[in-house]
């Protein structure tokens, strides 16, 4: 696959960039995400309501994202990517050196403020280097490859916990000090490359965009729900150890590297509205069996069906693309980020608290979120273009195809 991607290209390009990138991050964030759960609760005691406080103030960066576009008047994209895959890198190292409430919380915020704005301008960069024909295909493959590092990753981390009993605070070192490596290796051997097009310097909220930024909303609702609670549910409930959470990470990503690649290109045949009403669809059933559940065994089957759903969720993505001004992608980056975290600040900590009452309540409303983005979804059009954002045409009122 890394062949195909680099075929005819000199090594040091815009898309081995993106794959390097694509393997630095699911390094130190996945390390971070396998063991925060158990860490948290055997080294700090966390209960639902510290967890719930700890992912809303985890999301607060994801939030300011709008503010990228201020940052990008003095340092450019690529060089603020790297930096932030550095700072994210420097968040998961110190996380063992920090095991009290307090403590997490700073590191988590760090990390988090490396990881959203890398987010962000990943995300713009690649619309920007990608055309609109090759981007479904490209990024599914991008997402194949970090699959792939996870499942790698998950595998180390596995053996490390599993037989050599490394103790937390180690595994996250060497995770974050990886990825800080491979973002040195990035700034220091990538020569800068130019936008295709010269990027808006004002912040962008156009009324064109509604059904874009309103998906947007609803997905970073609907994924806190499953990112904070699904994986502490596995255990609180039904007790699952930290290489056992590892172990079901690594099935997961293994599923995720088989069908990742192919996702996109599933996307570029049948087109975004049919590709989110299928995982919306999944996803309702998903949420309301995951609030039945009782056994292990299924509420891990669960845990893997929904990540194999979210992989659909990058044709939010390419039709971003397909009806944008191609001098919006930086802008909007950061934009859709912090719309995507309105409801992920707010979210985990008011669900925190009913989770101390119910946690099937708390999947419910997950699926009722799946619910709405199932409806949003029936408003793209079949061919989606500038002069074609949406299904509805307001001034004729009429229901495009």
């Amino acid at each position: 696959m890394m062949k195909k991607l680099l075929s005819d290209r000199n090594l040091f390009n815009p898309i081995s960039l993106l794959i390097l990138m694509s393997i630095a991050m699911p390094i130190a964030f996945n390390v971070w995400s396998a063991m925060l759960n158990n860490f948290v609760v055997e080294k700090a005691a966390f209960t639902g309501v510290e967890i719930g406080i700890l992912q809303s103030l985890r999301e607060v960066p994801g939030f300011l994202s709008f503010t990228l576009i201020f940052v990008l008047l003095v340092i450019k994209e690529q060089t603020f990517a790297v930096f932030s895959l550095a700072l994210l890198g420097l968040g998961v190292c110190l996380t063992g050196f920090f095991p009290t409430v307090y403590g997490l919380y700073f590191t988590t915020v760090l990390m988090s403020i490396g990881f959203h704005y890398f987010e962000a301008v990943k995300q713009s960069l690649s619309l920007q280097w990608l055309s609109k024909d090759e981007a479904p295909i490209i990024l599914g493959k991008l997402l194949a490859v970090g699959s792939l590092t996870s499942l790698i990753v998950y595998g180390c981390l596995w053996t490390l916990l599993e037989f050599f009993q490394l103790p937390y605070w180690i595994n996250f070192a060497i995770a974050g000090g990886i990825c800080i490596f491979l973002a040195l290796v990035m700034f220091i051997f990538y020569p800068a490359f130019p936008s295709k097009v010269e990027q808006n310097q004002n912040l962008v909220l156009r009324k064109r965009y509604w059904l874009y930024y309103l998906l947007t909303f609803l997905s970073g609702a609907r994924r806190q729900i499953f990112v904070v609670f699904a994986a502490f549910l596995m255990v609180e409930k039904f007790g699952y150890s930290a290489s056992q959470v590892t172990l079901l990470f690594l099935v997961n990503y293994a599923f995720n590297y088989l069908f990742a690649e192919k996702i996109g290109s599933l996307i570029g045949k049948f087109g975004e509205r049919r590709a989110l009403t299928f995982e919306y669809i999944g996803l309702i059933i998903v949420f309301i069996a995951y609030g039945l559940v009782e056994n292990a065994t299924l509420a891990a089957f669960l845990y893997i069906l929904d990540h194999m759903f979210f992989a659909l969720a990058i044709a939010i993505t390419t039709y971003f693309q397909k009806i944008a001004d191609p001098k919006d992608m930086a802008s909007n980056a950061g934009v859709s980020f912090t719309i995507n975290h309105i409801a992920a600040i707010v979210v985990p900590a008011l669900l925190g608290l009913v989770w101390m009452w119910s946690h099937s309540l708390v999947f419910y409303i997950g699926a009722i979120f799946a619910l709405l983005s199932l409806i949003a979804a029936q408003f793209i059009p079949k061919s989606p273009s500038p002069d074609n954002e949406t299904r509805i045409a307001f001034k004729s009122k009429l229901i495009r195809p």
